[in-house]
């Protein structure tokens, strides 16, 4: 199935309306998006860009970010996401897995992009973000998308210890803008502040939202308590997507009490602590809190503001086009009763790339939760064992096999403690080799230039066993109990 050009239909429709606004004011219309994004386009094709190549962005919010992945969308390239704060050594993993053969960088990552180049066995065209190549010649391009075909590739970490490429076709993309605009409702006035990465789902979709609603957004580099503020009380802003510890420091802001035009926060990263809500209840503060994964585009299930205190730590209902359920081995589960998480629905991806594509059928998640009696999702366990810190998701997997590599390492496990400012934070448990000596400080170094930094652990415990089952399976939730091995 084939649609209108998202960005030619709004460059059509409302020319003259304001499509990005960034921090110092200035903003772009839509016809002029369109235009920049076509001439990078004809430029990009003229430097060797084809359509099917894999064209990665390693690059802060910037508008030259929307600019670049609409004129891949009208060559029909692939856009591969990267994460800012990824290491050199990961980096490299994934731009080669994702067999990319073009990357953009802006200016502050265009040291790790010109390393990534260095250590690829393969050739990779490099390009700055701000200066794109552009042509006044004309090739043709895709006026028109189609629905099935594969445009954006964004990386999730693995329970093996291995990230994996999240392919998302253009109509995931539709649908989950389609999605969230029959929960949220759409008005004319609305425009959405954009302070999580882009190269995130989250962030991304805001971009994928702008250009499908024809709604204008305004593109923050990162989050800032006080401009966010601004930009509320007296710049028109009605939503903003954050994780807990923004909403906490948008509460900490100099608003009282927020305007009647906000409409509210879009929350991710699980349940908001109940005085959170109060205190955003209080203050004005509609709070909707989802649960979504990369694999599911974004949000895939809502709880609105007004069931919020009725249903404290649900993840509310699944999304119009979207269907959940929650089964114990073979069979549902009855409410109440904990089981795996499936997820199903048009914004669903098909598959991850080199690898068996899923079926069209329920995805598993690999996340624990239950229905209440009146069908509220409750999510208990976030994919097992998985860390989130500062709305990041951390697998403790991907950290423990890079810490195997460390020679004295006998055994490790990696689980999530409590930190008092991004929630939890990784640390890691360590049983040595017999007569091996290591140090946390040893540990760190070895580390620091192999995983991101808000993967690093906070602390690092030596421990004479880990705690396992009767199957010998390791149980990470024990592994707390041993701190008291280190009083």
């Amino acid at each position: 199935m084939e649609i209108p050009h998202w960005l030619e239909k709004q460059a059509d429709l409302q020319p003259d309306r304001p499509a990005i606004e960034l921090e110092d004011g200035l903003s772009i219309t839509f016809l002029e998006l369109r235009n920049r994004s076509r001439k990078t386009a004809y430029g990009l094709i003229a430097s060797g860009v084809k359509e099917g190549d894999h064209l990665a962005i390693l690059a802060a919010n910037h508008d030259q970010y929307a600019v670049l992945v609409h004129a891949a969308s009208y060559i029909g390239a692939v856009v591969v996401c990267l994460n800012t704060r990824l290491t050199v050594h990961e980096l490299t993993f994934q731009v080669s897995d994702a067999d990319v053969s073009h990357l953009a960088a802006d200016q502050e990552q265009m040291g790790k992009a010109v390393q990534v180049k260095e250590e690829l066995r393969k050739p990779l065209a490099l390009y700055e973000l701000n200066d794109l190549p552009e042509s006044n010649d004309s090739f043709t391009l895709q006026e028109f998308l189609n629905l099935d075909s594969i445009f954006t590739m964004m990386y999730t970490s693995g329970t093996t210890g291995r990230p994996k490429a999240v392919m998302h076709t253009y109509g995931n993309h539709w649908f989950s803008a389609v999605a969230s605009s029959l929960n949220l409702g759409l008005y004319a006035e609305d425009k959405w502040l954009v302070c999580l990465p882009v190269f995130h789902v989250g962030g991304f979709s805001l971009l994928m939202k702008n250009v499908i609603y024809g709604m204008e957004i305004v593109l923050f580099k990162g989050f800032d308590q006080k401009k966010a503020a601004e930009q509320i009380l007296n710049n028109g802003v009605t939503l903003i997507s954050v994780v807990t510890v923004m909403l906490q420091r948008l509460l900490n802001s100099e608003i009282r009490k927020f305007p009647d035009h906000f409409r509210g926060a879009l929350l991710g990263g699980g349940p908001v602590p109940v005085p959170l809500l109060e205190e955003a209840k209080a203050r004005r503060l509609p709070v909707f809190q989802s649960y979504g994964m990369t694999e599911t585009s974004s949000q895939i299930a809502t709880l609105s503001p007004e069931a919020a205190f009725k249903k404290v730590g649900s993840a509310g209902k699944a999304l119009g086009p979207a269907s959940l359920k929650v089964m114990d081995g073979d069979t549902e589960a009855a409410a109440g009763q904990i089981g795996e998480i499936f997820v199903k629905g048009p914004m669903v991806t098909q598959g991850y790339y080199k690898q068996k594509n899923i079926s069209t059928d329920y995805l598993a998640t690999g996340d624990l939760g239950y229905f209440d009696t009146e069908g509220f999702l409750y999510v208990v366990d976030r994919v097992k064992d998985m860390i989130i810190s500062g709305g990041e998701n951390i697998y403790p997997a991907e950290i423990e096999s890079v810490i195997h590599g460390i020679p004295q390492v006998a055994e490790v496990a990696v689980t999530g403690l409590a930190h008092e400012k991004w929630g939890e934070a990784p640390a890691a448990f360590i049983v040595l080799k017999a007569g091996a000596s290591l140090t946390s400080e040893q540990v760190l170094s070895y580390l620091k230039d192999k995983l991101a930094r808000y993967k690093l652990p906070q602390k690092v415990y030596f421990i004479n066993e880990l705690p396992r089952n009767a199957s010998n399976k390791l149980v990470r939730r024990k592994l707390p109990e041993y701190l008291q091995e280190q009083d």
